[in-house]
C-alpha cells in the first residue's frame, strides 16, 4: 500500500484502547437502537473471528512457529495452568455462584475451556510469545475437549456431562483456527516469491487492531440483548468473571518465573491461561435443555467481562506484571 506511513501499524497498536472503545460504544448503541438486527450480527461472529486470527497469523513467521511446536517447556506450563491450576481456581470461585444449576452449568462451560482464537491477537499486542500460543492451540482443543465432560461431571455431575457434544468444538477449530493458519502460510509463501504478495502483506499488516476492534463490535453487538434479558444472571455472575481476570494472570507469571520462561513466553502464558472460549462453548451452551436456558446469557456475560478486561490487560502485563527488563540489563520483574 504505497502512500501509506511505514509506522501506520506501530501508531494503530498505541491507538488500540481507543478503537476498542470506539468499537464498543458502537456495539452498545447498535444493540439499543436496533436490537433486531443481532440475529444478523450474531452470523458474523464467525467470519469476522476467522478474518482477524488470518492477519494475526501473518504476523508470526512461520519458521518461528515451526520451531514453537518443539517447546516442551511452554507447552507444559500451558497445559498444567489450563488443566490442573485454573480448574481449582474455578472451583474455588464456583463456591460463590447461585445455587442455580443453569447458572453454575454456564460458568462451568466457560471458565473450564482455554481460549483458541483471539487469545492470539491479545497475546502478540502485549508483546507476548504469539507463536507459542498459536502452536499449543491443536492440543488445547483437544485436551480440553476430552477433559471439560470429566470437569462437569466432578463438579456437577453426570447428567450435565452426558449432554455435552463435541460437534462445535470440532467446527471451530476447522473454521477458525485451521483455515486462516492455512491461508495465512499460502500468503506467506506468496509474498516470498511475488512483490504482489508482499505489497498484499504489507497491507494486512494494519489491520490487526481494526480487526479487533470489529471482533468487539459484533460480539457485543449481537450479545448485549441476552445479557439484558438476564440481568439477575449478568449480576451474580460478574464478580466471578471479574475475580478470575485478577488472580490467574498472578498465577501464570508465578508458574513462569518458576519454570523459568523467557519473558515473551511468560506473557503468553498469562493470556493463554486467563482468556477462555466463550464464542466456542456459547453454541454447547444453546444446545443444552430447556431447564438450563440461562446458561447461554451466562456464558455471554463473561465474554462482556473478558473483552473489556483483556483491554486492561494488554496494558497492565507488559507494564507492570511482566515489564521488560529495565535499562541496567536486570529483569525489571526478576523474583
Amino acid at each position: 500500500m504505497s502512500g501509506l506511513p511505514a509506522d501506520g501499524p506501530a501508531l494503530l497498536q498505541r491507538r488500540q484502547v481507543g478503537v476498542y472503545a470506539v468499537a464498543v460504544a458502537l456495539a452498545v448503541a447498535t444493540a439499543v437502537a436496533s436490537p433486531g438486527s443481532t440475529d444478523a450480527i450474531e452470523a458474523a461472529i464467525g467470519p469476522v473471528l476467522a478474518a482477524l486470527l488470518y492477519v494475526t497469523f501473518l504476523e508470526i513467521p512461520f519458521v518461528r512457529l515451526r520451531a514453537a511446536f518443539t517447546n516442551t517447556r511452554y507447552l507444559g506450563a500451558a497445559l498444567g495452568m489450563n488443566f490442573l491450576v485454573v480448574p481449582v481456581v474455578v472451583w474455588g470461585l464456583a463456591r460463590f455462584l447461585p445455587a442455580d444449576p443453569a447458572v453454575l452449568v454456564g460458568a462451568l462451560l466457560v471458565l473450564l475451556t482455554p481460549c483458541i482464537d483471539y487469545v492470539i491477537t491479545f497475546t502478540d499486542l502485549a508483546g507476548g510469545d504469539a507463536e507459542q500460543v498459536t502452536a499449543t492451540t491443536p492440543v488445547l482443543m483437544l485436551v480440553q475437549l476430552l477433559l471439560l465432560p470429566v470437569y462437569l461431571w466432578l463438579f456437577v455431575g453426570p447428567q450435565v456431562a452426558a449432554v455435552v457434544e463435541p460437534g462445535p468444538f470440532v467446527d471451530a477449530f476447522l473454521t477458525i483456527i485451521a483455515a486462516p493458519l492455512v491461508l495465512a502460510w499460502l500468503t506467506e509463501y506468496w509474498a516470498e516469491r511475488s512483490r504482489a504478495g508482499g505489497r498484499w502483506q504489507a497491507a494486512m499488516a494494519w489491520l490487526p487492531v481494526p480487526m479487533l476492534g470489529v471482533t468487539l463490535f459484533v460480539v457485543v453487538a449481537s450479545q448485549l440483548p441476552r445479557v439484558r434479558n438476564s440481568i439477575g444472571e449478568f449480576a451474580a455472575v460478574v464478580p466471578v468473571y471479574a475475580a478470575f481476570l485478577v488472580v490467574v494472570p498472578v498465577l501464570a507469571r508465578v508458574a513462569g518465573g518458576v519454570l523459568d520462561l523467557d519473558l515473551g513466553e511468560r506473557r503468553a502464558l498469562v493470556f493463554t491461561s486467563v482468556t477462555r472460549n466463550s464464542l466456542v462453548v456459547l453454541p454447547l451452551a444453546l444446545a443444552l435443555p430447556a431447564e438450563y436456558a440461562v446458561a447461554p446469557a451466562v456464558v455471554v456475560t463473561q465474554t462482556l467481562v473478558e473483552l473489556s478486561g483483556m483491554v486492561v490487560l494488554t496494558r497492565v502485563v507488559p507494564a507492570y506484571l511482566l515489564p521488560a527488563p529495565s535499562a541496567t540489563g536486570r529483569p525489571a520483574d526478576a523474583d
